[in-house]
């Protein structure tokens, strides 16, 4: 085996974070400071002027016709879910190699989740398996009528060819859009790329708040007034009666006066990101097996992940350099408790090998690219 490279000693390169979110407070600090001395000096704690501003903002910067600001990426999922009215005879198709939260909106929504493989170069959920999961899903008497794509690590799914199967089926498109603000395909940014878009503000996300929070996007007036209404406990616009089932899914001005300092600087750090994501993969290129990026696509590179053999023993080495990594995920969604009732019809095979092949390296804007450099010796060290 090659001879470890550690990070400790090369000049310029330790530490190496795997996500910085110090060095983009430090650029900020000032503004957000200001923000949150707003809200404090006006009050509104929650429905501050912040909520109306960071959603006309998002919308414009995503193409999408109307953002409704809500409390976390879950709740962006199921809010809009709970708009549609879904039953348990109501199948919702998602792929089962993603974050648990995208099950959990649909079974928290009221529908039954039916689990779709991957392809094995994107881990977007595959269409021809999408067209065979409707099939088994109506054997069970289920009624197909949503599918929940995830856009894995940034990259949005292939909704050209998902929309072309909700079309003949006569369903609605959502989009989980928790890791890839930021993407594009075919010249539209995620957030105007499904019907409906769910994306997440957790502290780690490329766009991240200081807390949870999350929004929705859509282009349907009548869509974003019922989310504008489910998100207040179901309450009509006068918010005196509740005239639909809700839950509490607000986002504080707080946060809404965080994301719109992060916001302005997004776009910045997004082609930081891009000249990361470059390094890694000219340095990487024969090393492992990259995500693919479909042409006409751009991530959003909410995460940089690989595949490779032996990833475990490969993490350690990294590790043992200094390099942070992590994993998503180990476990497919149909192999977990929670979820043991939903189990497919058949075998999810891409799920399976793409779990015990997944390994994410560090991605942030404030990467130098004396660092991102390193991560790549490191790695061809690792699995040499």
């Amino acid at each position: 085996m090659a001879i470890m490279p550690k990070a400790d000693d090369r000049e310029g390169v330790a530490p190496i974070a795997f996500i910085d979110l110090v060095a983009q407070q430090a650029r900020i600090r000032d503004k957000v400071e200001a923000r949150l001395t707003a809200v404090l000096d006006h009050g509104r704690y929650i429905a501050g002027p912040e909520i109306e501003e960071l959603e006309t903002l998002l919308a414009e910067q995503v193409g999408a016709e109307h953002c409704i600001a809500c409390s976390s990426g879950t709740d962006a999922l199921v809010i809009p879910m709970m708009a549609l009215e879904l039953t348990p005879k109501d199948a919702v198709f998602v792929p089962a190699f993603t974050y648990n939260a995208t099950a959990n909106a649909v079974a928290l929504a009221g529908g039954t989740p039916v689990f779709v493989d991957i392809r094995p170069d994107t881990f977007n959920m595959d269409p021809e398996d999408l067209k065979i999961r409707i099939g088994q899903a109506r054997k069970a008497g289920l009624t197909p009528r949503l599918v929940c794509a995830v856009d894995l690590f940034g990259v949005p799914a292939d909704y050209p060819a998902l929309r072309a199967v909700c079309e003949a089926e006569g369903m609605e498109l959502f989009a989980d859009g928790a890791q890839s603000f930021g993407g594009e395909q075919d010249g539209r940014r995620v957030g105007s790329l499904a019907d409906t878009t769910g994306t997440s503000f957790f502290p780690g996300k490329a766009l991240g708040g200081y807390g949870d929070g999350g929004a929705v996007f859509t282009q349907s007036g009548e869509m974003a007034e019922l989310c504008r209404s489910i998100r207040w406990h179901g309450t009509d616009e006068a918010r005196a009666e509740s005239v639909r089932v809700g839950l509490n899914g607000r986002m504080s001005s707080f946060q809404a006066g965080v994301l719109l300092e992060k916001a302005a600087i997004f776009w910045d750090e997004r082609e930081a990101r891009r000249r990361v994501a470059g390094i890694y993969d000219e340095g990487l290129d024969g090393l492992a097996q990259a995500q693919a990026i479909p042409r006409g696509t751009s991530s959003g590179y909410g995460y940089y992940t690989v595949q490779v053999d032996d990833r475990d023993a490969v993490r350690e080495r990294l590790s043992e350099a200094g390099v942070p990594t992590a994993v998503y995920y180990r476990t497919p969604l149909h192999r977990m408790k929670a979820f043991a009732r939903f189990l497919p019809e058949t075998p999810l095979p891409n799920c399976e090998r793409a779990a015990e092949r997944v390994l994410s390296l560090p991605m942030h804007p404030y990467l130098s690219d004396a660092q991102a450099e390193f991560v790549c010796e490191a790695f061809a060290a690792a699995v040499r």
